[in-house]
């Protein structure tokens, strides 16, 4: 296996691991709110955790939750870079857009950190949804991808109030915006982190269609 494989698994293993902490239930164990994952829907996320009813927690955890995502771009960035020629200074372009070196890390560290948070090794697999790491991944990726998915997010949520609604139109509408931006190595990424998203959101899909999927804001049941 060549440096440019080892470099690349070191990079998605470090996504992963990072985007694996999972901190919503970190947090609500602090805070003496008990297991996080035992209320509303059970999700470890910063919806689930404001269900408990304290907003400042749920920030928190989606702000932790989103930087994780970041941070996992940036450095794994950097730590490829410096695994592969010894610095951390950008490969020079190919002349092909990002359609290089350069672009490898972005997708490996992302879709590792995304992964990560829906499937932590630690929690049996069982993670969160994805939205606050997706944020956070694009917000390292490209900060206009980030804008756009979170504008899209907060129209829908102001219009509906469902979280998960506005996280499917967002996700939805982001590998098109990736591609209107000429971008194929964020489309990529976008298209497969949305899917994953979908897939994590099958639950909600039918509660959607059956009118029972429960607003921001309300509490879930022990």
């Amino acid at each position: 296996m060549g440096i440019l494989s080892w470099s690349m698994l070191v990079v998605l293993a470090f996504g992963y691991l990072l985007g694996s902490i999972p901190f919503g239930l970190l947090l609500t164990k602090a805070a003496g709110l008990g297991d996080v994952r035992s209320i509303g829907s059970g999700n470890i996320g910063a919806t689930n955790v404001l269900r408990t009813g304290n907003k400042k927690l749920a920030a928190l955890t989606l702000a932790l939750d989103a930087l994780k995502g970041a941070a996992a771009v940036l450095i794994g960035r950097w730590i490829f870079l410096l695994l592969l020629t010894g610095q951390t200074d950008p490969i020079p372009s190919t002349g092909h857009g990002e359609d290089n070196l350069n672009a490898l890390p972005v997708l490996v560290a992302g879709l590792g950190a995304f992964l990560g948070h829906l499937y932590p090794v630690w929690l049996g697999f069982k993670g969160g949804k994805g939205v606050a790491t997706y944020i956070g991944v694009l917000l390292g990726a490209d900060w206009r991808l980030a804008l756009a998915f979170c504008a899209i997010w907060l129209l829908v949520a102001f219009a509906t109030r469902y979280s998960s609604l506005s996280a499917l139109v967002a996700a939805i509408a982001a590998p098109v915006i990736a591609w209107f931006m000429g971008s194929p190595v964020f489309l990529v990424l976008t298209a497969i982190m949305s899917a994953l998203l979908v897939w994590k959101h099958r639950t909600n899909i039918r509660r959607l269609v059956a009118g029972e999927e429960p607003k921001i804001g309300a509490k879930g049941k022990s």
